[in-house]
């Protein structure tokens, strides 16, 4: 028999793909947890863990929130009923918290991404973050900090 993947889970949930790059990329302002429009075979092959959110963000448009530009892989066994694999999906989300999202981005420039997916119970959910842009040497003083912790703790460990 094969081995299976080890899953992540997180405060109940199972992770399904992250976005580590949005991290490094950008200052995350706010964040909210938001559900998402799919088909079955979309949620099949989110299921076998196959979906990245690299180049992905969030777009308002007549006060509805959507997902576009991300990937979850066609399902094999779906055949002629398979999904389109960068399709835009909808976000399901309240309409005060997508007001205030949408004046956010219109006067102070800034941008929703998403930074994960996940299961929450058999419900799929994504966590969409309201986020500004980092300069070059943000993220040099980042990666800085980063490995400073890391030597910090590498040493600690070495001591004991």
């Amino acid at each position: 028999m094969a081995k299976k993947k080890k899953q992540k889970f997180t405060d109940g949930r199972r992770v399904i793909c992250e976005n580590r790059r949005a991290r490094h990329d950008y200052h995350i302002l706010d964040t909210m947890e938001a559900g998402i429009v799919l088909s079955g075979s979309e949620v099949k092959s989110l299921r076998a863990g196959k979906a990245h959110l690299s180049d992905a963000y969030v777009r308002i448009e007549r006060g509805e929130i959507w997902l576009v530009n991300a990937h979850i892989a066609e399902y094999a066994e779906a055949n002629r009923y398979n999904h389109e694999s960068r399709a835009t999906r909808k976000l399901l989300v309240k309409r005060s918290e997508i007001d205030a999202w949408h004046r956010k981005i219109r006067e102070k420039g800034l941008t929703g991404v998403p930074l994960s997916l996940y299961f929450k119970g058999s419900w799929v959910k994504v966590q969409i973050a309201l986020v500004k842009g980092k300069a070059e040497h943000d993220k040099r003083h980042a990666l800085r900090e980063q490995q400073d912790k890391r030597e910090m703790a590498r040493a600690l460990k070495d001591r004991g």
